[in-house]
């Protein structure tokens, strides 16, 4: 019986990380190995204080640290890994970063068992063929409206079909500047583009101040509106949705397990659920959502703002639907997160990406780039080291 020997956690850094909205300046790597088999996962969190949901001392029954849940089970099968999210649940479901732990540790097992099986993660989820998707840059809302004129036009010279602007200081400066940013959008994409916005929550459960962006939203023909509100403010969602007509809104990055997503889709009105596979619980959980949201009419889209190690375990989870085309392809990344992988996904000349035919993820990260960003951590309880930096 193949069992988990070991779970390692990498922390990985810029040198200097700046105040904006950007998750790709650091990064937390997962390696997991079983027997001669190994596999790589990312979560999308804090790295160190996902490092100690990982080894922290247990505080009662429901409050232990991730790895005990991990370290010996087996990994033979895919229902080995929901074996190992249930086990997971059950006894961290107190320590709030044990989802995140959780994620990159199911990316890693999923990868890992596509090298045992010698197939593509989307094929052990049960699809047939990896259909291409249609990759919309995710940028950064400019300084200026002329500087996101200038970003949306090197997009669109670089083929991308679709683009998304977000955060920056978008609801920040005045409903006037808000609208000259979205038209400024438009104008650089041109209007065969599918442009959408992200609000990154600025408005908290302000349906008011949100509605006040909706005529320039609908006169430059906004595909969604992203998070303008909290993640958990579901009724706010529904209340600005009733009025938004055919700008969408979309949501769902804030999900930290599938349940907070699929009550997103029943109840806040959304035409787009977007997870996170290094928040939600990794490609378990968003591959729940994914067959929720088709259930239910909504579409399914990928959040990935991090390295292509991210992005092509997003895509697993949706890579056999031919109807949920859009994925988010970050447009932006750090200097770690884009040499983090020494392949990347990128549009062809027919402006979409496709996964590769390979067992597992398809890719894995450059070790010799790990160790140009690698953070020396060492963490210490009462004298003992519970942490150390694994050895690459």
């Amino acid at each position: 019986m193949r069992k988990i020997d070991s779970i390692d956690f990498f922390y990985l850094s810029m040198p200097q990380i700046f105040d904006i909205g950007d998750g790709s300046q650091d990064a937390l790597l997962v390696r997991v190995t079983a027997g001669d088999r190994l596999g790589w996962g990312e979560c999308e969190a804090s790295p160190l204080t996902t490092i100690a949901s990982l080894v922290c001392p247990m505080s009662h029954s429901a409050c232990k640290p991730v790895a005990a849940s991990v370290l010996g089970e087996r990994i033979e099968r895919p229902e080995d890994i929901a074996a190992i999210h249930r086990k997971v649940r059950q006894n961290s479901m107190d320590l709030l970063q044990a989802d995140h732990a959780l994620s990159g540790i199911d990316v890693a097992l999923w990868d890992l068992l596509g090298q045992i099986y010698e197939q593509p993660v989307y094929q052990l989820l049960g699809a047939e063929k990896a259909y291409p998707k249609l990759p919309y840059s995710s940028l950064l809302f400019g300084d200026t409206p002329h500087d996101t004129y200038l970003k949306a036009r090197h997009a669109a010279s670089l083929g991308f079909g679709a683009v998304k602007f977000g955060w920056g200081p978008f609801g920040h400066q005045g409903l006037q500047h808000d609208i000259d940013q979205i038209v400024a959008a438009r104008d650089g994409l041109g209007q065969d583009r599918i442009l959408c916005v992200d609000a990154g929550t600025v408005w908290g459960t302000d349906v008011e101040e949100a509605a006040r962006r909706l005529d320039v939203l609908k006169a430059c023909q906004v595909t969604w509106l992203e998070e303008p509100f909290h993640t958990h403010a579901l009724r706010t969602y529904h209340a600005l949705s009733l009025r938004s007509g055919p700008v969408k809104l979309a949501g769902g990055e804030g999900a930290h397990n599938e349940y907070m997503a699929q009550q997103m889709i029943d109840f806040a009105g959304v035409g787009f659920i977007q997870v996170d596979t290094g928040r939600i619980g990794g490609i378990t959980s968003a591959k729940r959502v994914f067959d929720h949201a088709q259930a239910s009419g909504v579409t399914f889209i990928n959040h990935t703002f991090t390295s292509h190690l991210a992005l092509s375990a997003s895509l697993q989870v949706f890579a056999g639907s031919e109807e949920h085309r859009l994925c988010e392809h970050p447009g932006q990344l750090s200097t770690l997160a884009y040499k983090l992988t020494p392949e990347h996904l990128e549009p062809d000349a027919n402006g979409e990406i496709r996964l590769w035919e390979r067992p597992g993820l398809g890719i894995a990260p450059d070790l010799d780039v790990m160790k140009q960003y690698l953070v020396d951590t060492t963490i210490t309880v009462s004298g003992k080291v519970i942490y150390r930096t694994p050895v690459l």
